[in-house]
């Protein structure tokens, strides 16, 4: 099935993997002009995306097909850096666009940031680390 419900086809074989509701862990690196890394959890929930990490937390949407899926999210500061640690995206409200693969508990991404007049490309994989059906 699509995010949309509709069938895609045949059952059996050729059944498609699906994005499983969960909370995951996340690890990101940016890359190009400006650089830099973070970790997070994200709950990934009928095709919505929640989540956060020390200093920012994501919201947005996803949909998925054929073991590939797309989004994107707005991630939003919510706690001030300490001195003398300069966090790329600096109290900016940052969209994010991404596509990639899904795995039984593992989803890949490439993405770009849009940050003031940058774009900044990142890599992204999460991890199932409990599905929502187990709480």
């Amino acid at each position: 099935m699509n995010v949309a419900g509709e069938s895609d086809g045949p059952a059996g074989p050729e059944l498609e993997q699906r994005v499983v509701d969960g909370l995951y862990t996340l690890g990101i690196e940016m890359t190009g002009i400006k650089r830099g890394h973070a970790t997070g959890v994200v709950v990934l929930q009928d095709g919505r995306i929640m989540g956060g990490d020390s200093f920012f937390y994501y919201t947005g949407s996803y949909s998925y097909h054929k073991d590939k899926w797309r989004g994107e999210m707005i991630v939003h500061q919510h706690t001030d850096a300490p001195p003398g640690l300069n966090l790329v995206f600096q109290q900016r409200e940052v969209t994010c666009g991404f596509t990639g693969t899904y795995s039984e508990g593992f989803a890949d991404i490439d993405g770009t940031a849009l940050v003031g007049t940058f774009s900044i490309p990142f890599r992204a994989r999460l991890t199932l680390k409990s599905r929502n059906s187990d709480i």
